[in-house]
């Protein structure tokens, strides 16, 4: 069930009237829906070598971990192998793994609509959170996982993806705090010969590289300490182009610590709540980069957790 329209606090990243969605009251796919037949042939005619470019980083217990969160994977049974042998002859034997983990919310992960909410004030003195499409959270949170928007409602994603390469662009990866703004951004097209008007399509897909990604290892304990982003405003410059999914190499897409310490993750606000985009965080950007292409095709199919905040997964390039 969805509340009533409107906003009645003065929140920018959302503004006014910010729901029910364009895509209906009920909908829970948001830009997503922007996908289909003509983006697929649209994004495959880019292909040039076939070359597959991984964008994600493997999953072990030696990655960055956010506060409170884990990664442990166990194999059941002993070296002589979780179950068997079977078969007179054949003598079978199987491995079996247990994995304990925040599979939502870990290493390269894309985030749900109902990843992140809004508190919103109401004339009585009580709150109420929203999420996207004006989604109460207390109408569909449940122990075992979201009601409505969870990640299986995304689609599988292929489409027309474009890398903005800030990192090259300012000549390293940026320091942690820096916001980036949307002069960055068109400076970006610029450097790498993209239009400045029409470089990116309805249901187009776009990752930020900010440098942070090369720390993913190197600095691992402090990783999820600050990160160079994207503020509020190239948040807004990114959402008038309608894209799917806006990604990067970085832990929040958003600028960490916030330029405002009272505004916490804007772009999430603005990009999931408001617009239906879904984050692809915690990306592996470095070989894309190092291949030199901005348009290649963009793939990924969330694992379909029902109720789940997020999925795990490696998404990939097709240059």
């Amino acid at each position: 069930m969805t509340a009533m329209a409107g906003s009645t606090d003065d929140n920018p990243a959302l503004g006014q009237g910010w729901f029910p969605s364009p895509w209906g009251v009920d909908d829970q796919r948001g830009n997503a829906n922007l996908l289909g037949p003509a983006k697929v042939l649209e994004a495959l005619a880019l292909v040039r070598h076939g070359e597959t470019i991984p964008l994600g980083f493997p999953y072990t217990p030696r990655m960055p971990f956010s506060p409170g969160r884990s990664f442990d994977l166990t194999l059941r049974g002993s070296p002589e192998g979780t179950g068997g042998p079977i078969g007179k002859r054949s003598r079978s034997v199987w491995n079996d793994d247990f994995l304990c983990a925040e599979v939502g919310q870990m290493g390269t992960h894309m985030d749900a609509l109902g990843h992140f909410g809004h508190q919103r004030l109401l004339p009585c003195g009580h709150c109420e959170t929203l999420l996207y499409n004006g989604n109460k959270l207390a109408d569909i949170w449940s122990p075992k996982g979201l009601r409505r928007l969870g990640i299986e409602n995304a689609p599988i994603f292929v489409a027309r993806g474009v890398l903005l390469d800030v990192e090259g662009l300012k000549g390293g990866p940026l320091p942690r705090g820096m916001e980036i703004t949307p002069d960055d951004l068109r400076a970006c097209l610029q450097r790498q010969g993209l239009p400045a008007e029409d470089w990116l399509h309805p249901g187009d897909v776009v990752l930020i590289r900010t440098g942070h990604g090369a720390r993913f290892h190197a600095e691992a304990d402090t990783w999820y300490d600050s990160a160079p982003g994207l503020g509020l405003p190239a948040a807004e410059y990114l959402s008038a182009f309608r894209p799917c999914v806006v990604g990067a190499d970085n832990f929040a897409v958003d600028v960490v610590p916030p330029v405002d310490p009272d505004f916490a993750m804007p772009c999430h606000q603005h990009l999931i709540i408001r617009h239906g985009i879904h984050l692809h965080e915690g990306m592996n950007l470095q070989a894309l980069a190092a291949r030199g292409v901005s348009e290649f095709v963009y793939v990924f199919a969330p694992l379909p957790i029902v109720g789940a905040t997020g999925s795990p997964g490696m998404p990939f390039a097709i240059v």
